[in-house]
């Protein structure tokens, strides 16, 4: 038989279990202290270390970029790193805290904690560099174009079509970055759900704001009017100083500025001055009944034709009126744009009024 042993039980000391809470007066351990210490210099030395990579790398890509530009005549790498310069910079230490995150646990928890609204923040602010660092390229190669008109035309289109998109990829920015948050999450759901009440009522809230972004559109697709044009808008003349999606600017011959919306060009009818690239007027004489005409038209037509700003398209002298006691005389004459001719105008009149009094001063009229 095998003997039967006693097994005596252990003598075993209970296990302190940890407490719900610690002491608030209690201090942390030396090993707890060392743990931590060292898990956060980890973390430290990895995003730092992934950041000063990342700010090397920029600074070397863009300054290669302006060297590159203050060697090229057309300057365009000079202007895409002024453009791209700190929505790139910033995207370049993201880039580098995400792959830090890969390498350090707390570097990744605290990453993926602001990660949803960084990353679409920035990538639309890539995005929004690059539309107006294009658009200013754009409308910089514009400007030595020979044809005006043609110069004119796409630089209205160009503005309205950048600013447009600007406003897109900022709504649709912000939307991404709002969607990064769990609460705004669920009212969007809540949102969608009820859409055509709502879209119903911000149709009708935003109808003029709407009205003048689809006329702010149409006018860049169109081009009734454009950057430079000498307009006429409910008895107020003056030139396009800018086109906004919700309304123009209009400067006037005494400096003023006024503010037109854009749905008002698609509304009313309106005088474009310079829509054909010319515009003709006249200057009219009063002069006594009599003496010869042809010695005027003769020194008008030289007169004419020695000032640079008329265009060649248009100059005549007409008898415009004869009644009891004077003769009107009509200097007609033509020039590229309306400030052109007013000074065209201006020296014709002083230089017939001259002419006059030299050679026929018996032909001025004193009274009519």
């Amino acid at each position: 038989m095998i003997p039967r042993i006693a097994l005596k039980p252990l003598d075993l000391h209970p296990i302190a279990l940890a407490t719900s809470a610690l002491d608030p007066d209690q201090l942390p351990s030396t090993s707890e202290v060392m743990h931590w210490s060292g898990r956060l210099t980890h973390a430290t030395v990895a995003a730092g270390s992934a950041v000063l990579v990342a700010l090397a790398l920029h600074a070397v890509l863009f300054a290669l970029l302006r060297r590159l530009g203050r060697r090229s005549q057309s300057h365009t790498e000079a202007e895409v790193a002024s453009g791209f310069n700190q929505s790139v910079r910033w995207s370049f230490v993201a880039v580098g805290l995400s792959i830090a995150a890969d390498a350090d646990r707390m570097v990744s928890h605290i990453w993926m904690a602001v990660a949803g609204f960084i990353v679409p923040a920035l990538t639309g602010w890539v995005i929004y560099a690059g539309v107006k660092t294009g658009a200013e390229l754009l409308s910089a190669r514009i400007l030595t174009h020979d044809d005006e008109m043609t110069a004119r035309s796409r630089s209205t289109r160009i503005t309205l079509l950048s600013r447009s998109l600007g406003f897109v990829i900022i709504f649709v920015t912000v939307a991404m970055i709002l969607l990064g948050f769990p609460a705004v999450r669920h009212v969007g759901a809540t949102l969608i759900a009820s859409a055509g009440l709502i879209g119903l009522a911000m149709g009708a809230a935003a109808q003029p704001a709407l009205k003048s972004l689809v006329a702010g559109i149409q006018i860049a697709l169109t081009q009734p009017i454009r950057i430079g044009d000498y307009v006429v808008v409910d008895n107020e003349s003056g030139r396009v100083e800018d086109i906004r999606l919700s309304y123009v600017v209009m400067r006037t011959g005494d400096e003023r500025r006024l503010i037109i919306p854009t749905a008002k060009f698609l509304d009313t009818s309106f005088q474009n001055w310079t829509r054909v690239g010319g515009i003709t007027g006249s200057v009219v004489l009063p002069i006594r009944p009599g003496f010869p005409i042809e010695p005027m038209r003769a020194a008008y037509l030289t007169a004419l034709g020695d000032h640079p700003d008329w265009d060649k398209r248009t100059g005549q002298l007409q008898v415009s009126e004869a009644k009891v006691g004077f003769v009107e005389i009509k200097l007609v004459m033509s020039a590229t744009d309306p400030n052109a001719l007013g000074g065209l105008r201006l020296a014709m009149r002083e230089t017939m009024l001259e002419w006059l009094r030299e050679h026929q001063p018996d032909s001025l009229c004193m009274t009519t």
